[in-house]
């Protein structure tokens, strides 16, 4: 089958599957999208299929079907309090952006650097700029997926919360609150899908725990900033924090790569 699927033009490739596949989540009877955001999903899904291919897709479907699994939970409890995603947790544009921009630029540029004709490798001992892009890629979505599981399972089972500037107890749900239930969770999530771009070729062993340091650094500065400057300033959404977030882990795992591969290398 992958024969098959590696000899279609990748971007007819993924018009067509992306249109199946949010056609089935349309129809489903849970609603894991807006109308605008199955369009702007079906672009992302494109962009991903023309650039990085099935591998690549994997790891975005992952990080959507989980991220969007884990919103669930405790959803009514969540409701209750106040603290549940908007939509109870349909996925619009910004949802989307917020969540994939930073993986799609990197995607791009590995798209870019592709049409030179430059092999992409993440195997070589000192990065490649295409082996650091494909690792920021996945990092940003381990960095995403490591935010929403630490909020949604914190703001369900968080037995005690607090906020990350001052460790005094806050409610559930506060901007910039953590807990040890969210975090653990957060962490088990960024493991989940960096061995996933591990399993599918996109990242070395390294990688991986690049993926997870980087991703835990990004989450807890974004619980700093929802701590310190979002209740600020209105036009900080919690959209545009979450692409700081993914910009902040995947740039914190592709100077960690680089750097070690320069001690490495030295």
């Amino acid at each position: 089958m992958l024969p098959f699927i590696d000899s279609v033009n990748p971007w007819l490739m993924g018009a067509g599957l992306n249109a199946i596949l949010l056609g089935l989540v349309w129809i489903a009877p849970k609603k894991l999208l807006t109308p605008a955001g199955l369009f702007h999903a079906w672009l992302l899904g494109v962009i991903i299929w023309g650039t990085l291919g099935w591998r690549g897709y994997l790891v975005v479907a992952f990080y959507f079907l989980v991220g969007s699994g884990v919103t669930r939970i405790g959803l009514a409890q969540k409701e209750a309090a106040g603290i549940a995603e908007k939509r109870s947790g349909a996925r619009g544009p910004e949802n989307v952006w917020g969540s994939a921009l930073t993986a799609a630029l990197c995607a791009l540029g590995i798209g870019l650097l592709n049409s030179s004709l430059v092999e992409l490798s993440p195997q070589s001992l000192v990065p490649s700029l295409q082996s650091l892009l494909l690792l920021g890629y996945v990092a940003s979505f381990s960095t995403k997926l490591a935010d929403t599981c630490a909020s949604e399972v914190g703001k369900a089972y968080g037995k005690s919360t607090f906020l990350i500037t001052t460790l005094q107890p806050v409610p559930r749900g506060t901007e910039g609150a953590i807990s040890l239930e969210g975090t653990l969770a957060g962490v088990v999530a960024s493991i989940a899908i960096a061995l996933l771009g591990w399993g599918v070729g996109l990242i070395d062993l390294w990688g991986v725990l690049w993926c997870v340091l980087a991703a835990f650094i990004a989450t807890n500065l974004e619980s700093v900033i929802g701590a310190t400057l979002q209740s600020q300033y209105t036009w900080l959404t919690n959209e545009l924090v979450n692409i700081c977030n993914t910009l902040i882990g995947a740039i914190a795992a592709m100077l960690i790569a680089w750097i070690w591969a320069s001690v490495i290398t030295y």
